[in-house]
């Protein structure tokens, strides 16, 4: 079963990269797609094209005409309505309830934090590892329960971006470098050495990444470079059994973007499907068993504007939704790309102006979760002082649940959900890395004063014009 799913994927992404020259004459950006761009469902902080989409089935009449049975039915849906909005204002509350149980010792070399992942448990074990990409061009390691400091690595010269667990083995961490490879680490070992390298086409420049959930697939985005933009996948079979060796691309994906390629997710539960979004503003859907990438291209969503996060969300992760550098939001149902129904489910521009949050700011927006027990997607925001502020979503908008306090004293720059224990990982510009808990309480240092550094990654971070508009306070 996996080598067929390895070889499917090969057979979809080989035939786009067999040489260097092959990947050029993308023509610019007018390129012709299988599926319409998806425009925004409507100007201000609504989504009116998701809404009225559903049908109310309590809206029926019970009066005389209405047998036993349809009130019965209506009756029990009615019920488990009740107890849907039960189990979401539970989570609710545990998030609301979130407070800092750990937090880690500031380190010799103070950086941001900019991106964490905890390592997957095996079978009913609690995660052991988490990993942090720090704005330093380092990977650091922590244990999950103390959030000691285990181990460090870096690709110096080049800058890490992005840190990822394989999902099979929580001791193998994987991470994407700008001198055009992505970096394989096994922790267990003594070593600072990578023990696989993904090495990509010369000019390549890795700024995302990310790998299936069957361990079997990495893709990687590029920076643009002399208008070239790339997605290039890899075999990341073996990758505990050819330590040092290097690793040549499957193939690449290069006409359905013309910006840098800033965010890469496969799908949770099916590891041929892979979204990817950029600074062109696009949000991309690709299936890569296909044999070529106009066939891969499931949909694209057009964000209007530089794409900062992406994910998936749903019941069966059939909905997509980004979030923008000028802290907008989009989510899209994609199961319904076949129908005649609307996909947008909500579009909102700025997100700082659809939240109202008294006595308190939003200026920025950190990414989202989706939690499965609720069926929910929440977004994380905040403010340059720390607060931390979790945001409710629904197609008929979006709503504050709380605000975390009293834990960073600077913008915070990445998080990481753990739905085992519902805890949550943050860490900041101040350096900082929290774990919170239900009902924690803190028995480690206080709150430290904010860094006044400037990172070398957020001096990289290119935004459209377009992006930079002035907004109303």
């Amino acid at each position: 079963m996996a080598a067929g799913e390895a070889a499917g994927a090969a057979n979809g992404v080989a035939g786009e990269g067999s040489g260097g020259g092959a990947h050029r004459g993308r023509g610019g950006a007018a390129r012709t797609r299988r599926r319409p761009v998806v425009v925004r469902g409507g100007a201000g902080g609504g989504g009116s094209e998701g809404l009225g989409r559903g049908r109310d089935p309590r809206r029926g009449r019970t009066g005389p005409g209405v047998n036993k049975n349809t009130r019965l039915s209506l009756f029990l849906t009615t019920l488990g309505t009740a107890f849907e909005m039960t189990a979401v204002e539970k989570i609710e509350e545990q998030l609301a309830s979130l407070r800092i149980a750990k937090r880690s010792t500031l380190s010799e070399e103070p950086a941001y934090l900019l991106d964490i992942d905890l390592s997957k448990p095996a079978q009913s074990e609690n995660s052991r590892f988490v990993a942090v990409s720090c704005s330093n061009k380092s990977i650091r390691v922590y244990n999950r329960e103390t959030l000691n400091f285990l181990w460090e690595y870096s690709s110096r010269p080049g800058i890490l971006n992005g840190v990822r667990f394989a999902h099979a083995c929580d001791s193998i961490v994987f991470s994407a470098c700008s001198d055009g490879t992505v970096k394989c680490w096994d922790i267990r070992l003594a070593t600072q050495k990578a023990v696989q390298i993904f090495s990509g086409y010369p000019s390549n420049v890795f700024i995302s990444f990310d790998i299936n959930c069957s361990d079997l697939i990495i893709c990687a985005g590029t920076e643009e470079i002399e208008k070239d933009t790339f997605l290039v996948f890899w075999d990341a079979r073996g990758i505990t059994n050819c330590a040092s060796a290097t690793k040549e691309p499957l193939g690449v994906y290069s006409e359905s973007h013309n910006d840098d390629i800033t965010k890469i997710s496969f799908h949770p539960t099916k590891p041929n499907l892979v979204v990817s979004g950029s600074t062109d503003g696009l949000v991309n859907v690709f299936d890569i068993n296909k044999d070529n990438e106009d066939d891969a291209l499931l949909s694209t969503c057009n964000s209007d504007s530089s794409v900062s996060f992406i994910g998936w969300s749903g019941k069966d992760y059939n909905q997509v939704y980004c979030m923008t550098h000028d802290e907008g939001f989009c989510w899209w149902d994609i199961a319904q790309l076949d129908t005649e129904e609307p996909i947008t489910l909500l579009h909102v521009l700025d997100v700082r102006d659809a939240v109202c949050i008294e006595n308190d700011s939003l200026h920025y927006l950190v990414g989202g979760l989706y939690h499965e027990k609720a069926d929910k997607l929440f977004l994380i925001g905040g403010t340059s002082t720390g607060n931390i502020h979790l945001i409710s979503c629904s197609t008929d908008g979006l709503s504050l649940v709380g605000t975390l306090c009293g834990g960073h004293s600077a913008a915070v720059r990445s998080f990481c959900w753990n739905l085992t224990d519902e805890s949550l990982l943050t860490g900041g510009e101040d350096a900082q890395l929290l774990l919170w808990k239900p009902g924690a309480v803190e028995r480690s240092l206080a709150k430290k004063a904010s860094m006044k550094i400037a990172s070398s990654v957020q001096k990289r971070v290119r935004v459209h014009n377009s992006s930079l508009k002035s907004r109303k306070k």
